[in-house]
């Protein structure tokens, strides 16, 4: 018989529902607690144990869960709640929470990803921390604008070299992490091959998207939130737009666009023909991002470097 595990991920404790058979539990979110759930998943063994997605605690929870070897996904707890609704469930509770994420594990069944290595969240946790440093640094350019006073200028300018200086160090770690190893320092370069992509947007491909060129077109699209989704509704036909995906990677990717829209021969043929038919700037860029992740994909499935035409 299929069993679904729902998990519900709180500072210090996880609530787990079994599906179909409705049995609960909780367990310390520490070394025994997850060394007891384990061992007692891999007795029933289940078919899909999803894990909500919770500002990091849910990191150690997959973790010992993804080393067990069972079948895991980390799900956006929008998507739990979401489905929560649409089953009539409004009251929440953390243990009515993995009651709804064990159903929801039955009914959608996500499929299951296997968890990043240790060097990989590190280098995650690197280049999320550099996206932080650049917003403050947005902000605090932003606050200048606005400043009068002599002190607060010098004050903010302090703050902005400060800032700029930890933006260093953390460019060169990620640079360095992703040197030492072979794998990643391959796909550097064959990403950099590409008219367009710079250090930024390589450092967020290698980071946060493992897993270009390990997928087809449609779904590395679909993942990334650059696939049009149909607003259609008997003779209505609504306009298409991209929604979800990984937003750091998405906003990474545009910025590379505009670049490519210039420099990219490929990249910039498509834009000025999307222009021409009628689309506006940012349809065809849009566009042009799902052309060029979907040159990004092939390139690191086929391990062979850009070739201008």
């Amino acid at each position: 018989m299929e069993q679904f595990v729902g998990i519900d991920v709180a500072k210090d404790r996880l609530d787990v529902h079994i599906r179909p058979g409705g049995e609960s539990f909780a367990v310390a979110r520490d070394g025994n607690g997850l060394a007891a759930l384990v061992e007692r998943l891999q007795g029933l063994p289940p078919t899909l144990v999803v894990v909500e997605a919770t500002g990091g605690y849910e990191t150690v929870v997959a973790g010992a869960i993804g080393a067990a070897h069972l079948p895991l996904a980390v799900v956006n707890p929008r998507q739990i709640r979401a489905f929560a609704r649409a089953t009539g469930r409004l009251a929440k509770t953390d243990r009515l929470d993995a009651a709804a994420i064990a159903h929801f594990a039955d009914a959608v069944r996500p499929p299951a990803r296997p968890i990043p290595d240790a060097q990989a969240q590190a280098l995650g946790e690197l280049v999320a921390r550099r996206r932080q440093v650049i917003e403050m640094m947005v902000a605090e350019r932003n606050r200048r604008r606005m400043a009068t006073q002599r002190r607060v200028l010098k004050a903010i300018e302090r703050h902005l070299a400060l800032l700029q200086s930890e933006l260093s160090q953390l460019e060169g770690d990620i640079d360095g992490a992703i040197r030492q190893t072979p794998a990643w320092q391959e796909d550097a370069e064959l990403l950099n091959s590409v008219p367009g992509i710079g250090p930024a947007t390589r450092r967020t491909l290698i980071a946060e998207l493992p897993e270009l060129g390990r997928l087809t077109r449609r779904k590395i699209a679909a993942l990334v939130g650059v696939a049009p989704i149909n607003r259609d509704s008997g003779t209505l036909r609504g306009r298409r737009a991209i929604a979800g995906g990984r937003s750091s990677v998405r906003a990474a990717l545009y910025m590379a666009t505009l670049v490519a829209s210039r420099a990219n021969p490929v990249i910039a043929s498509h834009y000025n023909k999307l222009r021409t038919a009628g689309k506006t700037a940012k349809q065809a860029l849009v566009a042009c991002m799902r052309k060029l992740l979907t040159i990004l994909n092939a390139i690191l499935r086929e391990r062979k470097p850009w070739q201008p035409a």
